[in-house]
C-alpha cells in the first residue's frame, strides 16, 4: 500500500497556505458517445507559482486554496451484469454537492486501481448518466480496473449548480477530485483508494489539467486525449463566440475580456501553474482532429516539459476528434502508461 496520498488532504492545506475550461469537445458518433509496490514517501511537490488576483473567487487559486472534500460514494441500482464486470449507478459528495455518475467493478479478486473518467462536453439537457465514454469505461473495466465516470454537477442526477458556466465550470474540476476522494476513502474491498487514474477526453482533457495544478499528488498519473485549450478564452473563441452562445456576454460581463483583466485569465488557465504538476501525463491527440486543433496540445507539452514535468504527447497519425481506426493501439498504449504508474 502506498503512503503518499493518505497525506494528500493536509499537504493540500499547506500548499493552499504557501500560495497565500470552458469549451466543448463534440463527442461524435462512435461515443455518442497487478499488485502493489512496497510503501512509498510522498513524492514531492512542485513549487507554487505567483498567484494573481488572489482574492478572486473564480480562479485555479481559489481552488488550490480551498479543503476540497469527497465521500459518501454509494453503489445504487446494478444497470449491467457482464462476464467481466458489473455496472452500478453510483451518487457521491464533492464539496457539498451530490454528484451522479456510474461505476464498473471488475469480477473476480481485489482490490482493483481505480480510475476516474471526465467526458467530453455534451449538453447537459441532453445528457444522460455515463454517457460520453462508453468504449473507455467497457475496456478498461475489461483490463481490472475500478472505473467511475462522473456526470459532473448540472448533468443527469447530480445537484445544480446555476453559476457554474458563467465560471467557466471550473466546478468541473472540483467534482473530479471529490470523486477521487471518495474513492480514497469508500471503504469498499474492491477499491485499491492507493492507486487513482485519471482520464478525460475534449473537454474532460481540460479538467484533467485543471485538477493536476489544483491537486498535485492526488492521482497517480494522468491521461488527456484530443483535449481542449488550456487557455480559456481560446475556448470561447472557437466554440462559443462563432455560434453567437449568449453566455459569452454574460462570462465578459462579470470576468471582463482578456484585454480588459488579464490577471483574471491568467488565473483560469493551468498553463500559468504548470509548475505544481505532480503526476506524469500522457497526452494523445489525432493529426486531423478539426474539433480541437493539435498546436492545443504541442502548448501545453512545450509548458509541462519546460517546467521539468513527466509530459508525452503523441500525435496519432490521421486521426479525428473521436478516435476511429487507431482508437484500440492508442488505448493499448493508455493502460500501458496506467500500468507503469499504478502498480
Amino acid at each position: 500500500m502506498r503512503v503518499r496520498r493518505t497525506a494528500w488532504a493536509s499537504a493540500g492545506l499547506l500548499l493552499a497556505v504557501a500560495v497565500g475550461c470552458t469549451g466543448g469537445g463534440d463527442e461524435g458518433a462512435p461515443e455518442a458517445t497487478p499488485a502493489s509496490a512496497p510503501a512509498t514517501t510522498e513524492k514531492p511537490r512542485a513549487t507554487s507559482s505567483p498567484t494573481p488576483s488572489p482574492a478572486d473567487p473564480v480562479s485555479l487559486p481559489a481552488l488550490m486554496r480551498r479543503e476540497h472534500t469527497g465521500s459518501g460514494l454509494r453503489l445504487g441500482a446494478v444497470l449491467d451484469r457482464t462476464s467481466a464486470y458489473t455496472r452500478y449507478a453510483v451518487t457521491y459528495e464533492a464539496n457539498g454537492l451530490t454528484v451522479s455518475g456510474i461505476m464498473n467493478i471488475p469480477g473476480g479478486e481485489g482490490p482493483f486501481p481505480a480510475l476516474v473518467l471526465a467526458h467530453g462536453y455534451i449538453d447537459p439537457d441532453d445528457y444522460f448518466s455515463g454517457q460520453g465514454m462508453p468504449r473507455e469505461q467497457d475496456r478498461l473495466a475489461r483490463s481490472g480496473y475500478v472505473v467511475l465516470h462522473t456526470d459532473y454537477r448540472n448533468h443527469a442526477r447530480s445537484d445544480k449548480d446555476p453559476d457554474n458556466d458563467v465560471n467557466l465550470r471550473l466546478g468541473y474540476t472540483e467534482d473530479v477530485i471529490g470523486a477521487a476522494l471518495a474513492l480514497r476513502d469508500s471503504g469498499r474491498p474492491e477499491i485499491d483508494g492507493d492507486r487513482l487514474g485519471l482520464f478525460g477526453r475534449s473537454m474532460g482533457g481540460g479538467v484533467v489539467y485543471n485538477t493536476l495544478v489544483v491537486a498535485p499528488g492526488l492521482f497517480d498519473a494522468a491521461v488527456a486525449y484530443a483535449p481542449v485549450s488550456a487557455r480559456p478564452q481560446e475556448n470561447i473563441d472557437h466554440f462559443q463566440r462563432p455560434d453567437g452562445d449568449p453566455l459569452v456576454a454574460e462570462i465578459e460581463e462579470k470576468h471582463g475580456t482578456p484585454e480588459e483583466d488579464p490577471d483574471f485569465w491568467r488565473g483560469v488557465s493551468p498553463l500559468t501553474y504548470a509548475d505544481r504538476v505532480s503526476e506524469p501525463l500522457l497526452i494523445q491527440h489525432g493529426t486531423a482532429d478539426d474539433t480541437c486543433p493539435l498546436a492545443w496540445s504541442r502548448e501545453v507539452s512545450a509548458t509541462f516539459e519546460e517546467a521539468g514535468k513527466d509530459v508525452e504527447l503523441r500525435t496519432v497519425d490521421g486521426e479525428g476528434h473521436t478516435f476511429g481506426p487507431r482508437w484500440a493501439a492508442e488505448m493499448d498504449v493508455t493502460e500501458a502508461f496506467f500500468a507503469r504508474h499504478l502498480r
